[in-house]
């Protein structure tokens, strides 16, 4: 039996760029990994693959990443034996931190180790970009810049060590239709992705903390504006800077100093923000 922590991650950048043939965006991103995490227990059974999770009416089947994960490194390494997941969630669904994308990537490095497979992480990568953009990133964790469609993903300097305030309001914004609702003509600002890794390059987290962009706010803001106001209130309440992460609706803020982060988490619910963490940048390949 193995047990993994599967990762969340933010995005201190994120630019699209123009879309491609495939019907997907091309993408610069700087993502960063934190500590909130879903724990993956995975079982040798002598054939199949089964799934739980602790959440009711979460996908325990072929609809969800993690057993998907599963059953293409089955198919791929041809073996016969078989595994039992349990998720035991912590990520928010649904909330713009790759939680079934760090299910997935959970999956593939512990079964790579239990079922004595000896894949490398670059032969593991190629198998997580066929599962979704995020899974790739999710393996390797830390500060990394994603390019393509977010799958070709590239080390940086890790992100000084600081706390991460995670925020989700009561609602769920589907990825699909933030980039389908996308108009690059009328993005005014984008991402200075070569100033920020220029800050992680010297260590400097006010820098980066400077420069967070998300083109992908100009979509999903004006239609959910209480993302705009946890940006609001964590600003106000102390945080270095926030930003939504990914397609939204999380909300993060940055902090230097354990007690900040956590008297600003404290604030938040006092609003009446229902989902509220507070995390350490995860800065080592796990």
């Amino acid at each position: 039996m193995l047990i993994l922590k599967a990762y969340a991650k933010i995005n201190l950048a994120l630019d699209v760029l123009n879309k491609r043939s495939d019907g997907y965006h091309e993408v610069a991103m700087i993502m960063q990994a934190v500590s909130l995490a879903d724990t993956v227990t995975l079982t040798s059974q002598p054939a199949g693959i089964d799934l739980s999770v602790n959440i009711p009416g979460l996908p325990a089947d072929t609809n969800n990443l993690a057993y998907r994960a599963a059953a293409l490194l089955k198919e791929y390494s041809k073996t016969e034996q078989g595994v039992m997941i349990h998720l035991e969630k912590q990520i928010p669904l649904a909330a713009g931190l790759a939680g079934g994308s760090a299910d997935a990537a959970a999956v593939l490095k512990g079964l790579n180790q239990l079922w004595e497979l000896n894949l490398s992480l670059d032969e593991l990568s190629k198998l997580a970009a066929k599962l979704g953009s995020d899974v790739p990133f999710c393996l390797y964790n830390g500060t990394m810049l994603a390019t393509g469609r977010g799958e070709l993903v590239a080390p940086l300097p890790p992100l000084p060590a600081c706390y991460v305030i995670l925020a989700k309001p009561a609602v769920e914004v589907p990825t699909a239709w933030v980039y389908g609702q996308f108009k690059a003509d009328e993005v005014s600002s984008r991402p200075d992705i070569a100033a920020m890794r220029e800050c992680l390059a010297q260590g400097d987290l006010a820098g980066v903390a400077g420069r967070l962009e998300n083109v992908l706010e100009n979509v999903t803001i004006p239609v959910y504006p209480e993302i705009a106001k946890i940006k609001e209130y964590m600003l106000k309440y102390g945080a270095m800077a926030a930003l939504m992460s990914g397609s939204g609706p999380t909300v993060f803020g940055l902090s230097d100093c354990r007690g900040q982060a956590e008297r600003i988490a404290d604030q938040l619910k006092a609003q009446g923000v229902p989902e509220v963490f507070v995390a350490k940048t995860v800065s080592k390949v796990e």
